[in-house]
């Protein structure tokens, strides 16, 4: 979809577009979302009653994901239970989409009818694609993973039983697999942003919940996200409604440092403190970036917004560097997601760095610790 249709669309579902033409176009995506909603309890009732194939691959797998769209931090999540399963002795592959990677035409045609094969991202030893091939998720994954088989794939079942066969894989983890059914799991790590957990409380295409409320049943965890400084108990109290089964684990994305984005150095948190910079991102909430920017001790002189998952060009990040200029900044900060799409050019005169951040569990640690040690005997 046009870049610029797909922004006018989310102002109009978030409510920001006024006037007669918005409300229509609102009212039409009203009565779009309840035939989506239609389509997903008949979806889910057929997998239920078997009718619709749930594929078994032998062995544990686990999923992470969310039932709205995006900006729920679900990339660091998926980097740390992988990394908690191969340092307790799993061999880890993770299956992602690969959102936005690029496949050669004549592969997309022939290649798969030749053999199958999915896109290697990285072979636990080696990162092997490029952040375009490859996406920039799944590339971000197979650089922090290492000992981590990254697979990219739309077809997890097929890429599932790639990696068993090729990697000797034990232990497989979808990247946002709460909505793919096809494969059986073990357990569902299902992500609540705090900052926004809900969306609009509509389904797609009004709102931006993938899946009626009533789905958050089939989790056996939820992983409340961005809960520092937040009033989680009404957010708890209704998952716990929804599921009373679920265990409920709070966690924050923890910054670590800061890191230039082409030359790797490292620098500092305190390098915020104090300093005038231009905020750039190309992410679903780039309000919680921005914020937790200021919380360092930033001051955000400007903020340069992107749709989620945009390709940068060298011309918009030159511009973004005269603005930086023009507003006497010292540093351009993005997001390490989007770090991995920016373009090499010359003009270097404001560094460009990236903001790296783990996640930290604040409550539940104990549940989660529990869950990684059963998943090792499975």
């Amino acid at each position: 979809m046009n870049e610029r249709l797909a922004s006018y669309l989310l102002d109009v579902v978030e409510g920001r577009r006024r006037g007669v033409g918005a409300a229509v176009l609102r009212w039409l995506l009203g009565g779009v979302s309840k035939l989506y909603r239609l389509v997903m309890r008949a979806r889910s009732g057929l997998y239920r009653l078997g009718l619709f194939r749930r594929h078994r691959l032998g062995c544990l797998v686990i999923s992470v994901g969310n039932i709205t769209l995006g900006g729920t931090g679900k990339t660091p999540v998926v980097e740390m239970l992988a990394a908690a399963l191969r340092d307790a002795g799993r061999k880890v592959a993770v299956l992602t989409r690969g959102y936005k990677g690029r496949t050669p035409l004549w592969q997309r045609v022939f290649g798969r009818r030749i053999a199958y094969k999915p896109k290697i991202v990285s072979d636990g030893r080696r990162v092997l694609l490029s952040p375009d091939a490859a996406g920039d998720e799944p590339y971000m994954l197979a650089q922090n993973l290492p000992g981590v088989v990254v697979l990219a794939d739309p077809n997890r079942v097929k890429a599932g039983l790639y990696a068993i066969r090729n990697f000797g894989i034990d232990a497989l983890v979808l990247d946002d697999g709460f909505q793919y059914m096809r494969l059986a799991r073990k357990y569902d790590f299902v992500l609540i942003d705090c900052t926004d957990p809900f969306g609009n409380g509509r389904l797609l295409p009004r709102g931006t919940l993938r899946e009626p409320l009533s789905s958050l049943r089939r989790a056996a965890f939820f992983m409340l996200t961005k809960s520092d400084g937040i009033d989680v108990a009404p957010i708890r109290s209704t998952l716990r409604e929804l599921n009373p089964g679920a265990d409920m684990i709070e966690t924050t994305h923890e910054p670590l440092h800061l890191q230039h984005v082409f030359s790797g150095e490292q620098r500092p948190l305190d390098a915020l403190r104090g300093a005038r910079i231009v905020a750039m991102s190309a992410i679903a909430n780039p309000e919680s970036f921005e914020r937790a920017l200021e919380r360092l001790g930033a001051e955000v002189v400007s903020s340069r917004r992107f749709l989620d998952h945009h390709r940068f060009t060298a011309l918009e990040v030159a511009r973004v560097i005269d603005e930086a200029r023009a507003h006497e900044a010292s540093l351009i900060v993005t997001t390490e997601k989007d770090a991995v799409r920016l373009p090499r050019i010359g003009v270097d005169s404001i560094p460009i760095v990236f903001l790296r951040v783990n996640v930290r569990i604040v409550r539940g640690a104990a549940d989660f610790n529990d869950c990684v040690a059963r998943l090792c005997f499975v």
